[in-house]
């Protein structure tokens, strides 16, 4: 049989038979149209590709369709929370919110897009939401971290931007050592730590990651779109605008 016909016979055979059910073929035909299938895939390999291409963007649209259903569900917890803070403008008209951790190396080298935003845009606010995912070390980091922001909440932007910015893995050593640069002693972080742990803290933004969808760092919300992984600040600016201009991160 010449490729063209079988082409044209598996196209016709699909637009037949794929509406119907499996069980409405007999088995001679269910033969003769896997081996016709089958022989134009092999002809074809390329088109398996392009099937997987339209599978993950199909996944994709659907990630950011239950983060977009998730983002209006659960405003008050992601823009509002009484356990972040807010860099920036706090009364910016639009925020961002970035779930990170303090071992995340992505979210190390974000660290500049959030510095890059912040200069340029003075109507931004920015939240910062922990999310500690890599392990015991990064556990212990965001302990110390959230006592930190419960006593001196004024610095928590000195404390983040030092110790995400700092070399090597953070943990409860290195948390300490940067809240001590910054005025606050071990003795009054432990304190702290033990009166008010941060079970609530950690607790309320993995339900909202898992509602989110988000299974990594950084991640953002800008608007009402999640956006996964450091995207950079040009990137994240224009989405401000288009926020701005159409009440939308795509215009």
């Amino acid at each position: 049989m010449k490729f063209s016909k079988l082409a044209a016979t598996a196209l016709m055979l699909l637009s037949v038979a794929l509406p119907t059910t499996a069980g409405a073929l007999d088995d001679a035909q269910k033969k003769e149209f896997g081996a016709f299938i089958k022989e134009y895939l092999i002809a074809n390999p390329e088109i398996m590709l392009d099937v997987q291409d339209a599978l993950e963007q199909k996944q994709r649209d659907a990630r950011l369709q239950q983060a977009s259903m998730a983002v209006k569900e659960n405003k008050d917890a992601l823009f509002s929370s009484s356990h972040d803070i807010a860099l920036g403008n706090p009364n910016g008209d639009v925020t961002i919110v970035e779930f990170f951790d303090y071992n995340c190396g992505y979210c190390k080298r974000a660290l500049s897009d959030m510095e890059d935003i912040l200069a340029k845009d003075k109507n931004v606010r920015f939240v910062l939401k922990e999310f500690p995912i890599l392990g015991p070390e990064s556990a212990a980091a965001h302990k110390v971290s959230d006592a930190f922001r419960k006593i001196a909440p004024e610095k928590y932007g000195d404390f983040h931007r030092a110790l995400l910015g700092a070399q090597g893995r953070a943990d409860e050593g290195s948390a300490l050592e940067v809240a001590e640069s910054l005025g606050v002693s071990e003795e009054q972080i432990r304190k702290m730590m033990a009166e008010s742990p941060n079970d609530a803290s950690v607790k309320e933004t993995y339900q909202l990651a898992t509602s989110l969808g988000i299974t990594g760092t950084p991640s953002y919300i800008v608007g009402d779109e999640a956006v996964f992984g450091a995207i950079g600040a040009e990137a994240i600016g224009q989405k401000l605008a288009n926020v701005r201009s159409c009440g939308q991160t795509t215009c």
